[in-house]
């Protein structure tokens, strides 16, 4: 009997289009898939309601789930973990907000105005009218590109090759090996290229429509992410202190606040 199992290597995808009757995952993808903490439905999903606008609290603990998903997720993947542990922290403290927003596109993070400007605080404190402004127009930016993202029904193997394209990048400043890191995202990509073609086949664009979302996720200003999510619950703490801590500890990492217990 021949056998039904997949190739070494190779794992069963079980959510995306079948391929002549059989759907398979590179090793590499299956991988990068693995290493999630936990599955989508449970980034919050219990404190969304349909129609419904979260509450502040919800939205920043959902917020810094995502966050600590980001760092967890990148902690486990291929080849992350045995860079230097000063190149890791300097590629997660320039792409954690790109990471951020892919996965609140991912888990289709509600983003409504009016709790985004009340959990950064902009009703207790007064602001020129100019601010107000400028900084509505980040949350929008940060709007777009998550429905953009979430317009192309990108699915859960697509979300990691792009999240590993974008934390294997060689802008990081100061880093041991920038050759070895840009390799990793070429092959972060060519998995990518390789996914869409076999599981995609009629959407011949698809491929590059997916790359050229990249680039305008650093349009979201990480400090405003910042801002919007993270101040109520760490104050004053950089990100970018959270986010060592959160590599160096991984889960048995405690963020500063009481978790919410959603109903």
């Amino acid at each position: 009997m021949p056998s039904t199992q997949p190739n070494p290597g190779q794992y069963a995808l079980t959510n995306g289009d079948p391929l002549n009757g059989h759907c398979y995952l590179s090793g590499y993808i299956s991988l990068l898939l693995r290493a999630e903490p936990y599955p989508t439905s449970r980034y919050g999903s219990q404190c969304m309601q349909p129609n419904n606008i979260m509450g502040i609290e919800n939205i920043c603990e959902l917020a810094a789930r995502l966050l600590f998903s980001a760092v967890e997720w990148a902690r486990n993947i291929p080849f992350f973990p045995d860079l230097q542990i000063t190149d890791q922290v300097s590629l997660l403290r320039l792409t954690w907000s790109e990471l951020f927003v892919l996965n609140a596109a991912q888990c289709s993070m509600p983003l409504h105005v009016a709790p985004l400007l009340a959990a950064a605080g902009l009703h207790a404190s007064p602001m020129s009218a100019d601010r107000v402004v400028a900084f509505m127009d980040h949350i929008r930016i940060f709007q777009e590109q998550v429905e953009k993202l979430k317009a192309l029904h990108v699915d859960s193997a697509e979300y990691s090759c792009l999240k590993a394209i974008v934390l294997f990048t060689s802008d990081a400043c100061g880093l041991s090996d920038a050759a070895h890191i840009e390799s990793l995202q070429e092959k972060s990509q060519c998995a990518l290229e390789e996914y869409v073609r076999s599981q995609y086949p009629n959407q011949p664009s698809r491929f590059g429509k997916l790359l050229l979302r990249l680039p305008s996720l650093r349009t979201v200003s990480s400090s405003v992410i910042e801002q919007l999510f993270f101040v109520r619950l760490v104050g004053k703490t950089p990100i970018e202190t959270l986010i060592r801590d959160m590599l160096l500890s991984g889960s048995s990492f405690n963020w500063p606040y009481m978790s919410i217990q959603c109903s």
